[in-house]
C-alpha cells in the first residue's frame, strides 16, 4: 500500500511512519518543518518539505497514486489558535480542503484524520466522553479540528471518498516536543532532568486521558485497513476512558526522575478545558484496538528516552 502521511516529521505522525514502514508499507512524508524535525524523519520514508496549502503538495498527491492520506500536519497550538484565529483555520481547515480536493481527483482510496478528542467537545456533561457527545469546543483549535470531520463527510457523500476519523486523547511519548504547549509530559520530564521547575496552570487538579504514542500509531494503521469496509466514515475516540490530573503526572514523573524539586503555579487558561477522558468502547468495537501500554510504564520509558538524549 502506498501511502501519504502529512506531518510526518512531527511527533505522532512520524511514529505512524515507523509502522507503516515496518509493516511493508510504501511511505512518503509531507512537512513543512515548522513544527517537525528531519531527525524523526524515517530513512526509508520519500519526503516532501512543503506545506499542505501549496499547489505542490496537491500536485503530489493528485500524481502520486497514493492508496491512503493519513492525516495529521496541522497547527495544533491551543494557545496560538486563540491569539491567530484566521492562521488556525487556514492551516486546519483551507488546507485540509485542499488535500481533499487533491485526493478526489488522484483517486485517494481513504483518508485517516487526526482529529481531537480533547478540544472538540468542550466541558464534558458526563464522562467519558462517547464520540454522541455534543460538540462544544471552547477554542479555536477544537472549531477548526472537527470542522475538517463537516468536510469528509461531504467528501463521502458527493464523491466516494472513504474516511475514517480518530479523535485523539492526550497523547505522548518519544519524540514529543518539550519546547511547546502540548507536551505537558514531555516539558516536566524534561525540566526535572535538567533541574528546572515546571510551571502547572491553575490548581493541578485538571484531569486528562493520556495514551502512549505507539498505541496511536497502531490505531492508524488498523484504520488505514482497505479492506475493512465497515469503518469507512466513521468518528472513533481513542483512550483509556480514564482522565489523571495534571498534579498525579507530576507526582509520578517527579518519582521516576527521582527529584526534590517541586513545581511552581501559574494562573489557569480559560481556553483548556477542566477534565476530559474517552470512551474508546467503539474503536475496541470496529477496529479491535484498545491502549496496551500503561501509564506509569510509558512514563518511565518516556523518562529514559529524554536521559539518554542528555
Amino acid at each position: 500500500m502506498k501511502v501519504l502521511v502529512t506531518g510526518g516529521a512531527g511527533f505522532i505522525a512520524s511514529h505512524v511512519s515507523d509502522h507503516l514502514i515496518r509493516a511493508g508499507h510504501q511511505v512518503h512524508v509531507m512537512d513543512d518543518l515548522s513544527t517537525g524535525f528531519r531527525e524523526n524523519l524515517n530513512p526509508s520514508a520519500v519526503f516532501h518539505e512543503m506545506d499542505i496549502r501549496s499547489d505542490g503538495a496537491a500536485q503530489i498527491i493528485r500524481e502520486g497514486d497514493f492508496d491512503v492520506l493519513c492525516h495529521h500536519a496541522a497547527q495544533m497550538d491551543v494557545r496560538r489558535s486563540v491569539r491567530e484565529p484566521v492562521f488556525d483555520a487556514d492551516v486546519n481547515v483551507v488546507g485540509s480542503i485542499r488535500l481533499l480536493e487533491a485526493c478526489r481527483k488522484g483517486g485517494v482510496k481513504r483518508v485517516v484524520y487526526a482529529s481531537t478528542g480533547g478540544a472538540v467537545y468542550g466541558e464534558p456533561r458526563k464522562l467519558p466522553v462517547s464520540e454522541d457527545h455534543p460538540i462544544n469546543p471552547i477554542c479555536h483549535y477544537g472549531v477548526s479540528k472537527h470542522t475538517v470531520e463537516h468536510y469528509l463527510f461531504l467528501y463521502r457523500h458527493l464523491y466516494g471518498l472513504d474516511y475514517v476519523v480518530l479523535r485523539y486523547p492526550n497523547v505522548y511519548g518519544p519524540r514529543q516536543n518539550p519546547h511547546g504547549e502540548a507536551g505537558v509530559t514531555a516539558i516536566f520530564t524534561l525540566a526535572y532532568l535538567q533541574g528546572r521547575r515546571p510551571y502547572i496552570n491553575g490548581d493541578g487538579e485538571q484531569t486528562r486521558d493520556y495514551v502512549h504514542v505507539y498505541d496511536v500509531a497502531r490505531a492508524n494503521l488498523m484504520a488505514m485497513d482497505l479492506s475493512r469496509q465497515e469503518i469507512c466514515g466513521k468518528v472513533m475516540n481513542l483512550g483509556w476512558g480514564r482522565g489523571r490530573s495534571v498534579l498525579e503526572l507530576d507526582r509520578i514523573i517527579r518519582r521516576l526522575v527521582g527529584t526534590e524539586i517541586e513545581p511552581s503555579h501559574a494562573p489557569p487558561k480559560p481556553e483548556e478545558i477542566q477534565r476530559i477522558s474517552l470512551d474508546s468502547n467503539r474503536a475496541q468495537e470496529l477496529l479491535g484496538w484498545k491502549p496496551d501500554i500503561e501509564f506509569e510504564d510509558g512514563l518511565r520509558g518516556l523518562v529514559d528516552y529524554h536521559r539518554r538524549r542528555m
